[in-house]
């Protein structure tokens, strides 16, 4: 397995979770926050520190997926580094030949075909 494959399975996951820990978040007050420590009761740290919990985490899940997607450019495989384009290399030779221009470029609309000439 490359490492630009591990880099794009963490992303995923990464990914993955970002999107579980949003929609968690109730932006009304709502949502899991509001589930513990609803009733004046201080079940799991209470509704605050829910809140923080999931605002922290939703920062660093997407500060880490933001980090994963830089680093994985640098372990995509480029193949033979040597290798340039010769479109924007100024100095590279065109080795396709020119189209063939035909020799008669008469114009004019009064030629006379070999067939004309034998029914007259």
């Amino acid at each position: 397995m490359s490492t630009f494959t591990i880099f794009l399975v963490l992303i995923v996951v990464v990914a993955f979770l970002l999107i579980v820990v949003i929609m968690v978040q109730n932006p009304k007050g709502g949502g899991l926050s509001s589930s513990f420590g609803g009733g004046g009761t201080q079940q799991l740290g209470g509704v605050k520190k829910t809140t923080d919990f999931l605002d922290k985490s939703t920062w660093t899940l997407a500060t880490l997926l933001l980090v994963l997607i830089l680093v994985s450019n640098i372990a995509i495989d480029r193949g033979s580094a040597g290798i340039e384009s010769k479109v924007l290399d100024p100095d590279a030779q065109s080795t396709q030949p020119l189209p063939a221009v035909p020799a008669n470029t008469n114009t004019d609309a009064t030629t006379v075909t070999p067939e004309d000439s034998t029914k007259e």
